[in-house]
């Protein structure tokens, strides 16, 4: 019996513990593209994965706490400078994954005659006297607020999210009607209409930044195989603007993340040290 019993035991064997990824977004049409893209990419890798959707504060407050493991979607220098430089020496600054290619601003219509935000207020009645803008809190949103200031407009920032503000730009677009929004490139917008960033001489907005990939501190340490995937994963304001618009033009998020994937096999394979 004893012999039988160590018999049993032999053939009992420890399971691997499973892998596991946080990945933290706002849901910025940018944000969901790349963080759908990032999903499918570790779940090839053999990880579960688990997308959380926060406002941009409780975002990088979870990055410094460590209840998301990263995010594909900070951008900096200007956008997200107040949460950064509140949490930023808790957070891992891994790497720019899309460099210099990403603007803040306010966008109009090329129909629009203007082309500066000093111009806005002499023509005010015109836009409705609004700034149609997306949730409170994101970093644009604080930076609209700066400008309203330091230009003297004569405007209301209207809060809304960021599928409201694209409406309001498509409907207005449709109508031809004067309309101002907080936007910012790359976006799916610019390709599907003709936009303009107004010109902004006091540079409330900062001019191009990157956007970047943090991740919690300790993730490098305790998974050094997801912190290795981070480190090599860039694309380009192209890539991910076509996977933003496949999403607008009505395909699933994970359909449209995995439509770009299989199309750009060797750029997916060196993300996961394959090439």
């Amino acid at each position: 019996m004893l012999c039988l019993f160590s018999a049993g035991c032999t053939g009992t064997q420890a399971t691997e513990p499973k892998k596991e990824i946080r990945i933290g977004y706002v849901t910025w049409d940018c944000a969901i593209a790349s963080s759908n893209v990032m999903k499918l990419v570790f779940e090839e890798a053999g990880y579960d994965v688990e997308l959380i959707a926060v406002d941009a504060g409780p975002l990088f407050q979870a990055l410094a706490s460590g209840s998301v493991d990263f995010t594909t979607t900070g951008w900096l220098p200007h956008t997200h400078e107040h949460y950064w430089e509140q949490y930023g020496d808790r957070i891992d600054y891994v790497k720019e994954n899309i460099p210099g290619a990403a603007r803040i601003g306010l966008v109009v219509p090329t129909y629009v005659t203007i082309d500066s935000i000093e111009e806005m207020n002499g023509v005010a009645d015109q836009f409705g006297g609004r700034i149609v803008g997306i949730e409170p809190g994101a970093g644009i949103m604080t930076r609209t607020e700066q400008a309203i200031d330091e230009y003297g407009l004569n405007y209301e920032l209207v809060a809304s999210s960021s599928a409201g503000m694209a409406a309001e730009l498509s409907s207005s677009i449709e109508r031809e009607k004067w309309v101002v929004v907080t936007g910012w490139s790359p976006h799916w917008k610019f390709g599907r209409y003709d936009l303009k960033f107004l010109d902004d001489p006091k540079g409330v907005y900062g001019g191009a930044e990157d956007i970047v990939t943090l991740a919690r501190q300790g993730l490098a340490t305790d998974d050094p195989e997801a912190y290795a995937i981070l480190t090599r994963f860039e694309w380009t304001g192209e890539d991910i603007a076509t996977v933003m618009t496949d999403i607008a033009d009505g395909m699933s998020e994970e359909e449209a993340a995995q439509k770009w994937i299989d199309a750009n096999r060797d750029k997916v394979d060196a993300w996961l040290g394959y090439a």
